[in-house]
Formats: C-alpha cells, structure tokens, sequence
C-alpha cells in the first residue's frame, strides 16, 4: 500500500513537472524519496486559501496529506525531531560560491629545454695518506753535594725525541707505512775530565714496510730498516771513539709477511713482521776507532771487532732471518707501554733488540717516561758479567706533544 501511494504521489508531481517544461524541478521532490515525515506545513498548506506553492508542491502535499490520514503507522518522523537533531553544518550560513577569474588569453606554456642540464656532482678525493707524529723534550737531573756521606756525583742530562709517520692505505689491497725516529741525549758529569758533554742516547732510523693484502689481517710485505746515529759515542774519561754518524750504519732488506695485531677493543695494536728471507749490510765508515792521539792508535786488542766487522774492513753483508715487531699498548688512560722488538740471525751470529717505552701523562703536555732496553749481540767480545748481553735504561719527565 505505501509503495503505492508514493508512486501515484511520484506520478503526479512528474506530471506537473512536466506541464511546465521550462520551470526547473521543485525541490520539495526529496520528500517523496527520504524517510516518511510528517512535516508542519503539509495541513497549512491544504487549508490556506491562497496558495504560493507550485502544482509540484501542492501534488506532494496532497499525497503526503493521504498518507497522514490514511497509514499514521507509516510515519517515522515528525519535523520536530529533525530540527532538534541539527542541520550537517551549522556554521555555514551562507552558501560558498567560488570566484572564477575569466582572462582574454591563457599564458603560453613555457618551452621545455630539449637538453636537461646535468647536476653539479661534487667529487671528494679519497684521503688515502695518514700522517701524524709526536715528540718530546725531557730534563733529567741528579745533584749530589761534595761532602754527601754516601758519595756519588751531580749529573745533568737534556734528550729530545721526534717520530714522524706517513702510512698510504688505498682501502683495497697495498698499504705503505713509513716511520722516521730521532732521539739524542746529552750528559754532563763532573768525574768526566775529558768531555764536558757526550752522548747518551742517540738514534736516527727509518722504516719502511710495502705490504700486499692476503688476508683481513696479513699482507706480503717488502721491509726496509735503516739506521745510524747523530754523534760521536763516548765513555767517561776515554779518548777512545765507540760509534759515531755512519760508524755504524745498517741496511736491512726482508721479504715475508705482516700482520696487523688488534686487541682488548683495539687498546693493544701494532704490527708483527716475519721475513725469512733478510740481507743485513752493515758499514762503517771510520778506518779506525781508536782516537788518533792513542799512544797505540792501530792497537786493536782492546776492541777486537768493530761491530762485527773485521778490523781494516768498511762493511759486511749478512743473509738471514728476521723478527720485527712494534707494538703499542694502552694500558689505560694515562698509561701508555711502547715496544719494539727485533731479532737478526744470520745463522752464525745473532742480534736481539726490545725497546720498551713507558709513558706516563701527567698532564696534556707534560710525561714522563721509562726507558727499558735489553739487547744481545754475540758479534761484539762478550763482557765479564752480562757476557753477549746489553742493557741500558733512564727516567725523565718534560714536555711532551702529538700531532
């Protein structure tokens, strides 16, 4: 029944509608197609005797009035509640219209360039050099008055140390590490009637290593060493010269391997060197070493060989074996424990030297520092008590800066 009362209503508004082709359609239409409601002016507009309403209005209102009287049931809401459930917007109260501008003639649509120019790509050079060095200046002093009851004598000694480095690394497979040592020391001592000042430490040394990758941790390396001294070597109250610069000087040449030592999170790096194949060639350049005012100046049973090198000779080359490491330890914050060692063998004689550097920081420039160097050389005449074996150890403190 209530479908058939919407389509008569729907028929006869249409027809209405159609009467009239050039009035748009009314918008009372939506009534027939929402939810039945009974609205307020549907019986105002029946019994008004003047009505403004179209025939499409009126048509809605008659069937709307049919089903009012007729099917009450069918009603599901009245004007009332809609109005108290509120409109979608409130906040608009007037209808939003949109500005259109009208222009004569459109702007032309730029040309595209036919070539897109090319980004700028900045291209940063890889830094395949590291370079870094520190050095130190150190003052030692000992003062021990005439008439101290346990003897002993004043000393004043100066030492100053530089190590330079440049290490090549392209990230791949070679590297190449070179390391430049410099230290030397000067003593005075009040026993010494002979020298006012003379040398105590004394070191000029390149090394050189070319290594290619095997591993993650090993290379194939080429090892150069080379080293001498600044000064003349003397002893307190001998006019005799021990050493001086070229006397001697060593070239050692060794093919092997590296590897690189890391450990306890990098605190212990380095690295180890073994070359089974090594040529060491050792020069001397002074003819003889006694001192020229010697009352026997060619007397050589005092000093029987000269660095291992027979007397009357310059050089000597020695194939054989070696052992190089350099390692650096930091024990903590402050404490810092430097070593390098190295072991010569031509398989008739032996070298053997472990130079150890404890380096206490004090401050940001100022250290202090242990030195502990034993060494072993059976081609030199054996001593008394220590027999092929050497040692020689200071402390010092001073200014100390890395760079």
């Amino acid at each position: 029944m209530r479908k058939l009362v919407f389509s008569i209503a729907a028929v006869c508004a249409l027809s209405a509608s159609a009467a009239q082709p050039n009035d748009t359609v009314n918008a009372g239409l939506y009534r027939l197609f929402s939810p039945l409601t009974f609205y307020h002016n549907v019986s105002a507009n029946m019994l008004a005797i003047n009505s403004m309403n179209s025939d499409a209005d009126e048509a809605v209102d008659r069937a709307l009035m049919n089903v009012y009287l007729n099917r009450p049931d069918l009603v599901e809401a009245t004007e009332t509640q809609l109005q108290e459930s509120g409109s979608l917007r409130e906040d608009i109260d007037m209808p939003i219209a949109q500005t259109v501008e009208l222009v004569e003639q459109v702007a032309p649509m730029p040309d595209e360039p036919e070539v897109v120019p090319a980004a700028e790509v900045e291209v940063t050079k890889p830094k395949f050099w590291t370079k870094k060095g520190d050095g130190f200046l150190q003052f030692m002093q000992n003062y021990v008055s005439d008439n101290w009851y346990k003897g002993g004598e004043s000393t004043y000694s100066l030492l100053g140390s530089l190590t330079l480095e440049a290490n090549y690394d392209n990230k791949g497979k070679w590297k190449w590490d070179n390391k430049l040592e410099a230290k030397l020391g000067f003593l005075t001592a009040k026993s010494d009637s002979l020298h006012k000042w003379k040398s105590n430490e004394d070191l000029l040394r390149l090394t050189s290593k070319l290594g290619l990758q095997a591993s993650k941790r090993w290379y194939y390396t080429l090892q150069l060493l080379a080293w001498t001294q600044f000064a003349r070597g003397l002893k307190s109250n001998d006019h005799r010269t021990y050493s001086d610069f070229f006397s001697p000087f060593n070239l050692n040449v060794g093919l092997g391997m590296d590897y690189k030592v890391e450990a306890f999170d990098k605190k212990l790096t380095g690295t180890v060197n073994l070359s089974p194949i090594a040529l060491n060639y050792r020069y001397v350049d002074r003819t003889l070493f006694p001192n020229q005012n010697s009352a026997t100046p060619k007397d050589f049973s005092w000093f029987p060989s000269r660095h291992g090198i027979d007397n009357e000779e310059h050089y000597k080359l020695d194939p054989g074996s070696q052992i190089t490491a350099d390692l650096t330890w930091k024990l903590n914050e402050n404490v810092t424990w430097k070593s390098r060692f190295w072991a010569f063998t031509s398989y008739e004689r032996a070298e053997i030297e472990w130079e150890n550097t404890f380096q206490l920081k004090v401050s940001k420039y100022i250290t202090a520092n242990i030195f502990l160097y034993p060494r072993f050389d059976d081609g030199n005449a054996p001593d008394d008590d220590l027999g092929y074996w050497q040692f020689k150890e200071y402390t010092s403190i001073g200014l100390s800066y890395s760079f």
